[in-house]
């Protein structure tokens, strides 16, 4: 009888670890799931995006729109470390700017797009803020582009991730947005992460409507993406703004920062915040790609 309870008691035994073996399959990710997840090591011993983002070194005007815009959320999401290469696309005045080139200063590199500073006065504007601040900005790499026809990022497989807020809408309208993706994916290594925040559209918005407004369809972003060899594997509502009603005189940009309207009606566009709402949905537009190890993986 001993025997047999001790029998008994291996096979149970046994049952048990089969069970948490295939619990474990089941809820293990994938390896290049794991390869890609959000790692918040610090940059030496203080630097992190929380220390970041309370530096004196940001604005306050800027540091008022964190609520709005979910930094550190946002960029954890991605999966930004400090060690790595990053390419940030179309940076405008630099409000992501001041976040990502100290938190990437002592371990990776940032590389921030911009045009010619002699043909365009945002552009030099920008230049001379870098320049301006050496402690902020004093490594950051600028690459010189004209779209559509100058459109080289880095060398091709070089780059870890490539960020992108609110662009695209910008690059629709001009007629060049799949030249964009497409340069973007060269830049990045296989296994490279394409970080995506735009103002979303509701479903069936026409490319004009998108050049008139400002909303992007996010079917549309993602079907151009992948057939460009991307693999979506993230979306977020970490930006939501359940206010956003995407239908006012004048777009997206009657909305704050922009406040196109001037003093009419700002009190009302100021409370609404910044975009967006989609159906219900909650979100903004809040992507995440990767390019794929394996170039079989997509069906190329």
């Amino acid at each position: 009888m001993k025997f047999q309870a001790n029998f008994a008691l291996i096979g149970l035994s046994l049952s048990l670890l089969k069970v948490l073996t295939c619990l474990l399959l089941v809820f293990t990710p994938a390896p290049w799931v794991l390869a890609n997840e959000t790692t918040k090591t610090p940059v030496g011993n203080s630097t992190t995006i929380q220390t970041v983002l309370a530096s004196s070194d940001r604005s306050q005007q800027n540091r008022a729109r964190d609520k709005y815009r979910h930094p550190a959320e946002t960029l954890e999401f991605f999966g930004l470390r400090p060690d790595m290469t990053v390419v940030e696309l179309w940076p405008g005045s630099g409000w992501y700017t001041e976040i990502l080139a100290p938190f990437l200063a002592q371990k990776g590199q940032l590389i921030v797009t911009n045009f010619d500073p002699q043909k365009s006065n945002p552009a030099k504007a920008f230049l001379e803020r870098l320049t301006a601040r050496p402690q902020v900005f004093g490594k950051v790499k600028i690459v010189q582009i004209n779209p559509p026809n100058e459109l080289t990022l880095a060398p091709d497989n070089s780059v870890d991730m490539v960020l992108t807020f609110r662009n695209i809408h910008n690059w629709v309208s001009a007629g060049y947005d799949n030249k964009v993706y497409a340069a973007v994916y060269k830049a990045l290594k296989p296994g490279g992460i394409l970080g995506i925040e735009e103002h979303r559209a509701k479903p069936g918005i026409s490319l004009q409507e998108s050049a008139k407004t400002g909303y992007v369809s996010e079917d549309r972003v993602i079907a151009a993406l992948e057939k460009i060899g991307f693999k979506l594997v993230g979306k977020s509502e970490i930006n939501a703004n359940p206010k956003d009603t995407k239908d006012y005189v004048g777009g997206v940009w009657s909305l704050p920062p922009s406040l196109s309207h001037g003093e009419k009606d700002k009190e009302r566009y100021l409370a609404i915040g910044e975009s967006d709402v989609c159906d219900g949905l909650r979100l903004r537009m809040t992507l995440k790609f990767v390019k794929p190890s394996n170039k079989f993986s997509t069906g190329r």
